[in-house]
């Protein structure tokens, strides 16, 4: 490998060996071993996916780039359409939060809702180019479109539940059905990021801010 490629590939893996993972702080070091090199290989891959596109990369490319060895990839996904997988459970967990803070009473549905389109943005919003590169990545093949699917359906019973809850509080009108609402949350927020992409302009969380502010006029309840 070329010298100023080798430490590229360096450089891209630093950085990813000691992710903030709180969720992990009370389980084994073995177990966390593992899902610190897991989120490493996906880090790495989707960096990768923006430089040159989700077909231009191989399973080579993201080990050499994350240092492991390719029986090591294998070890945690079956390919590298699966390691987008990784970026869906992060969602997921971003969005069980919010539900968990719905369901505990402390915020309005209002707020939890915006934080959902706002922590949801983080992971795509790096860059213009990454949210094209993630967004023609799940509908590259099959099976990463079944991968994408099954997971926003999970987000959207997840974000239903949290959508009861404000009917409930009467915060959302309850005439609506849950589960359009929620679909529709998704809708908005994919077109959003969808928009920004092309142009990256104006920033993303504005883009973002000002979706959810039109979603939510058309789900509240008025006075």
């Amino acid at each position: 490998m070329p010298t100023n490629q080798k430490l590229r590939t360096e450089r891209l893996a630093a950085g990813h060996n000691s992710e903030d993972l709180p969720h992990l702080k009370h389980v084994g070091r073995r177990e966390r071993r593992a899902a610190e090199t897991r989120l490493r290989l996906f880090r790495c891959a989707i960096q990768l996916f923006s430089e040159r596109g989700f077909p231009n990369v191989t399973v080579e490319d993201i080990t050499e780039a994350a240092d492991v060895g390719k029986g090591t990839f294998f070890n945690y996904f079956e390919s590298k359409d699966h390691v987008l997988g990784v970026l869906a459970e992060i969602q997921l967990g971003k969005v069980q939060e919010a539900v968990a803070e719905a369901e505990a009473a402390k915020r309005s549905i209002e707020s939890v809702l915006q934080q959902v389109f706002l922590k949801v943005a983080e992971e795509p919003g790096g860059s213009p180019r990454m949210a094209r590169a993630l967004i023609s990545a799940f509908v590259s093949s099959e099976r990463s479109t079944d991968i994408m699917a099954e997971n926003m359906a999970k987000g959207r019973r997840l974000i239903t539940r949290a959508i009861e809850i404000g009917q409930k509080r009467k915060e959302i009108d309850p005439r609506l059905k849950k589960e359009r609402v929620a679909l529709q949350l998704q809708q908005t927020f994919l077109g959003t990021l969808l928009m920004w992409s092309l142009t990256g302009e104006p920033k993303l969380q504005d883009m973002v801010e000002s979706s959810f502010q039109l979603f939510w006029r058309s789900i509240a309840v008025r006075d």
